[in-house]
């Protein structure tokens, strides 16, 4: 079986004796320079992309390239399979898949579902240690090059009403739905046709919180909750019907074997939206969205969210929603009580990643859940988020190769 046919054979039916897919959700860009010294064999190095296509995978492209060729943002995401490439202008892993025996990961469907046409870049300011610029979905950041993290929206292009319906009129209408597709959309057709890789669709930034708070901004969305709640029906009304346009079009020319809602609405304690305005604000539109999946046969739906996202879960399901990802260990989320809870919840991630510097003990501790769960079929374990700089190269090493084995003795 190749990668794709074991993934959804161990989530669709929740197969026990197919071996899951050995993936991570990614890594920071500073972990490169240091594992190359410590022993990572240097022989494809990860790149950020350089060319602009959709705002699925090209958003923040102007902050990476702000950096000599070849060297990579130490903030910037390098994706492990665990997350679906290409997303936000991301770097590819390929050494530490060839070093430890890991599997090809997730592709996104290249398709842009958010403004058409997009904006242009513009740059406003660029010294040595910053760029102040606007990028392609018309938010105005700041990136500090220093640390070299996902940039800082210093103006959104929602801010009012007025705004909006500009935005609707010129940006978000149904009339050339086919023009959201890259140019080089007939050789990714071909590649998704002829795919030996989970193919996703959906992803950031497509979410019912987090397109909002992408585009409106966290204080602003808050406030329009209680302030403009019209607004956000608006918006959450006009996005589903671009979005099932743009998905109706593409599920006639390829299959998919994931839907991805990008989402990040929990933070380190819990939700940051109380249940009754996910009920008002989400709900009706989540369950259009997932009803709408389902009847084109995609069985494996899954919410992106960081943080303890456990108080949600049963939202989430009434919404249509198969499963959840990267399951936060280090925020408490704990992956056997989630399974106990829901047995038939899809799962991914869930292992403490800020525990792997603490020692070969504590990484055969952190293991123990994972070979509990992994019984249940429906899951595949990697780290809850990117693998931080703090873990070394052999920390690292040892941990992957234990998941690897546990992996593999289930198989």
């Amino acid at each position: 079986m190749n990668v794709r046919e074991r993934f959804r054979e161990v989530m669709e039916d929740f197969g026990t004796s197919t071996r899951v897919p050995k993936w991570e959700f990614g890594y920071w860009g500073a972990n490169y320079e240091n594992w190359y010294q410590e022993g990572l064999p240097k022989k494809k190095p990860p790149r950020p992309l350089t060319r602009v296509t959709t705002t699925s995978s090209s958003l923040y492209i102007p902050c990476w390239n702000t950096l000599p060729p070849g060297r990579l943002a130490a903030g910037m995401a390098v994706l492990g399979g665990g997350l679906y490439w290409p997303s936000q202008g991301f770097a590819l892993d390929n050494d530490v898949r060839r070093a430890l025996g890991m599997d090809k990961g997730q592709v996104l469907v290249n398709v842009d579902l958010l403004f058409h046409p997009k904006f242009d870049v513009r740059v406003i300011q660029e010294t040595e240690s910053s760029l102040v610029y606007i990028d392609i979905d018309g938010v105005k950041r700041q990136f500090t090059k220093s640390t070299g993290v996902i940039p800082t929206a210093l103006e959104n292009p929602i801010r009012d009403w007025s705004s909006w319906l500009q935005l609707k009129d010129e940006r978000l209408n149904l009339k050339d739905v086919k023009g959201r597709f890259p140019a080089h959309w007939p050789a990714l057709l071909e590649k998704y046709r002829n795919r030996d890789f989970p193919l996703v669709l959906g992803g950031y930034p497509q979410g019912y919180f987090g397109t909002l708070a992408h585009l409106m901004g966290y204080e602003h969305l808050f406030y329009n909750y209680s302030d403009e709640p019209k607004l956000i029906h608006d918006i959450q009304k006009t996005f589903t019907e671009i979005w099932l346009a743009v998905y109706e079009e593409v599920l006639a020319q390829t299959d998919v074997d994931l839907f991805v809602i990008w989402e990040d609405i929990s933070a380190g304690t819990g939700s940051m939206v109380a249940p009754s305005m996910i009920r008002e604000f989400m709900l009706p539109y989540y369950k259009k969205l997932t009803g709408f999946l389902k009847a084109k046969g995609i069985k494996t739906i899954f919410v992106d969210t960081d943080g303890e996202c456990t108080s949600l879960i049963p939202l989430f399901m009434e919404g249509g929603i198969t499963g959840l990802y990267p399951m936060e260990a280090s925020c408490g989320v704990d992956i056997v009580k989630v399974r106990r809870l829901y047995p038939k919840l899809q799962l991914m991630g869930g292992i403490p990643k800020s525990e792997i510097p603490k020692g070969t003990a504590r990484i055969d501790q952190i293991l123990e859940p994972v070979k509990e769960v992994l019984k249940t079929g429906g899951y595949v374990p990697f780290g809850d988020h990117l693998i931080p700089p703090e873990v070394h190269w052999e920390e690292f090493s040892y941990y992957r190769r234990r998941l690897n084995e546990l992996i593999d003795s289930g198989s």
